[in-house]
């Protein structure tokens, strides 16, 4: 059954780029008013004025740094501030570092974990009681890196399957509520992502465009199905044959598909 938005209120973070953007769109193509949340007030106010002339719809906009500690409570406050109750959460928000781990910068990696997992679990524990009483959608990004280890990204896979078990986990605990839940998990995208990481060793396979993920995460969700779904016909393969791997053959290849990164020996 066609997930019906319309006249709902979705609160879309990450919302000045790449999937965000396309996100913000189809919701708005569905009738849903939107706020969306990132740290680029201009980008956000620009795609403000696009959507509210292409599909008349309301456009709330709330420039915020999700990623350091009490964001989501912030955001809550404000949106209660101003009014607004949502029916749909998109947690969109995100970034990857990549590198060895003995490298990596204490304060950029406790900003990586906060921005993917602590906000992203504290936004939905804020706007859940709104989110039942609709029945609009809980979507989260998790990611193909989720289903394996990823040395040389080893915060940022960690991260993903955390995400994914996670929304699964919600999931179970939705059914019969209305609320429809659901963990999309992309592969490469052309997307800013790569520009944050600072490399694109990270990328694998041929990547898909923005378009191409959010068509696949609406489908999912007007199925109304499982409670996560991989974009992608040789990412859904591929995350399903690990299956059949070890844990330390698994570990053994991911490692050489990411470039072998390697700690320094003291």
């Amino acid at each position: 059954m066609t997930l019906d938005l319309h006249g709902g209120t979705a609160l879309i973070t990450g919302a000045s780029s790449g999937l965000g953007v396309e996100f913000a769109k189809r919701f708005a193509s569905r009738g849903s008013n939107l706020v969306l949340v990132a740290r680029r007030a201009d980008r956000l106010e620009a795609l403000a004025a696009e959507l509210r002339a292409s599909s008349g719809v309301e456009v709330e906009v709330v420039p915020a740094d999700l990623g350091v500690a009490g964001a989501a409570a912030s955001l809550h406050a404000e949106l209660e501030r101003r009014g607004i109750r949502i029916t749909s959460l998109v947690n969109n928000a995100g970034f990857g570092s990549h590198g060895a781990f003995d490298a990596a910068d204490p304060g950029r990696m406790a900003g990586e974990i906060q921005l993917n997992v602590g906000t992203l679990v504290e936004l939905s524990r804020a706007f859940m009681p709104q989110l039942l009483k609709g029945r609009g959608a809980l979507i989260t990004i998790a990611s193909t890196a989720a289903y394996q280890p990823t040395p040389g990204m080893a915060v940022y896979g960690a991260t993903k399957a955390f995400v994914l078990s996670f929304t699964e986990a919600l999931w179970a605990e939705a059914r019969g509520t209305g609320l429809r839940v659901l963990a999309v998990s992309p592969g490469s995208t052309k997307t800013e992502f790569f520009d944050v990481v600072g490399t694109d060793e990270a990328s694998v396979g041929r990547q898909q465009t923005s378009a191409q993920v959010i068509d696949t995460a609406f489908r999912a969700l007007d199925r109304d199905g499982g409670p996560s779904v991989v974009s992608g016909r040789v990412n859904h393969v591929t995350a399903l044959s690990t299956r059949l791997l070890s844990r330390r053959a698994l570990t053994r290849t991911s490692a050489r598909v990411l470039g072998e990164v390697r700690m320094a020996r003291g």
